[in-house]
């Protein structure tokens, strides 16, 4: 007999020890799902120095580690922006390989063949007690030739995302799962810190910041479901649950996007993509057609800002993401936040001076900068933009 049956069959008279004591034990149940699920959410944070002043990865993560009760330890992942300033000129590919024979030589040939390998080597680990190694991660600097995409207005990013597409659909053992310039994602399956760890996350130093801690919901905890996910500059880290994937999905996949990661949150990095550089939506745009206002609020707006709405909605219904959910986005020039409409997932803003913080809670902001002073809640679907000062 479940707990709830139980519970519906004793005649208590009064008795609240017994109450109690069943009670507790309703809530100390693995099965009690709901419960357990609305306590562990993920935990997300994103920092800018819109200076560009650099800071390394102690604080970083420190600050993720202090929402350890939002994971599972089946993943955690930080992205830095700015870590890499002696190839600043290469796409910077990270991969995780099963082993280093046929995967990377399929990988290596690929590469050969759409540009040059200006270095390549293995990221550096340090072994870590709560992380099994079940992937080599690797990192290839490289020079893509955008004469063999003549005519596309990015062709060198055009040779990337197709690379990046054909490795992670068709070659058995390896995972591009970062593809940026100057940036680097590193994630695996495990704590916050213990993934920092075994990355040596303080080494790296970075202007931009993003990290999360996982607890899958609707697909496996792998390392390659662990968060920030990438394309290109895009990296997102996310809380909640995309209940539009399936159009979502259908909708990138028109474009030539190939989602192949089992996991809601690839494809909010393709529709970044996909709006704020092929179609050169700005930033407040894509999240105006991500997270648009509701339809009875828009009849409610001014004539030409009702008209800009509607022609959002009924160009990019498709992309529209449904859904409990708070996204942090690093890109090209800073970073973006925002909630869902109804703003079902927090999100917590910090500024002091050049410095912008969004987090899942204030308290992690305050470990990355306990002088912070400025600190609010957006409104649902508001989108927080933090840019460069240039």
């Amino acid at each position: 007999m479940n707990y709830f049956s139980k519970m519906s069959h004793v005649s208590f008279g009064g008795n609240y020890l017994e109450i109690r004591r069943l009670s507790r034990k309703l809530l100390a149940s693995h099965s009690f799902l709901f419960i357990s699920r609305v306590i562990k959410m993920c935990g997300i944070i994103g920092f800018i120095d819109r200076t560009k002043s650099r800071m390394d990865g102690s604080s970083i993560k420190a600050a993720l580690s202090l929402m350890n009760e939002r994971g599972s330890g089946d993943g955690a992942g930080y992205a830095a922006y700015g870590i890499y300033p002696e190839y600043a000129d290469y796409y910077a590919l990270h991969v995780f390989f099963d082993n280093l024979a046929e995967p990377k030589k399929k990988v290596d040939e690929l590469l050969q063949q759409w540009g040059e390998i200006v270095h390549q080597e293995e990221i550096p680990t340090t072994p870590q007690p709560g992380i099994r190694k079940v992937h080599t991660p690797w990192r290839y600097f490289f020079k893509p030739s955008g004469d063999l995409m003549a005519g596309r207005m990015d062709s060198e990013k055009d040779v990337v995302t197709y690379i990046v597409m054909e490795v992670n659909a068709n070659v058995k053992g390896a995972t591009i799962f970062s593809s940026g310039k100057n940036m680097g994602v590193f994630k695996a399956s495990g704590w916050p810190e213990d993934v920092a760890n075994f990355y040596r996350i303080e080494n790296y130093k970075g202007y931009i910041w993003l990290a999360h801690n996982r607890y899958p919901t609707n697909s496996p905890g792998w390392w390659g479901g662990a968060h920030p996910f990438n394309l290109l500059n895009w990296s997102v880290v996310h809380n909640g649950e995309i209940t539009s994937y399936g159009t979502n999905q259908r909708y990138v996949e028109g474009y030539g996007y190939k989602c192949t990661l089992f996991t809601d949150t690839e494809v909010v990095a393709y529709l970044f993509d996909l709006l704020g550089r092929q179609h050169e939506l700005p930033h407040e745009m894509v999240v105006r057609a991500l997270a648009p206002p509701f339809w009875d609020d828009i009849d409610r707006m001014p004539e030409k800002e009702a008209e800009l709405n509607k022609a959002v909605r009924l160009t990019y219904g498709s992309a529209l993401m449904n859904g409990p959910f708070a996204i942090v986005v690093g890109t090209d020039d800073g970073i973006v936040g925002f909630t869902d409409r109804i703003k079902l997932r927090p999100l917590v803003v910090g500024e002091n001076g050049s410095k912008l913080y969004i987090s899942s809670e204030e308290a992690a902001i305050r470990v990355l900068d306990p002088e912070v002073k400025n600190i609010y809640t957006p409104r649902a679907g508001e989108p927080i933009i933090g840019r460069f000062i240039e």
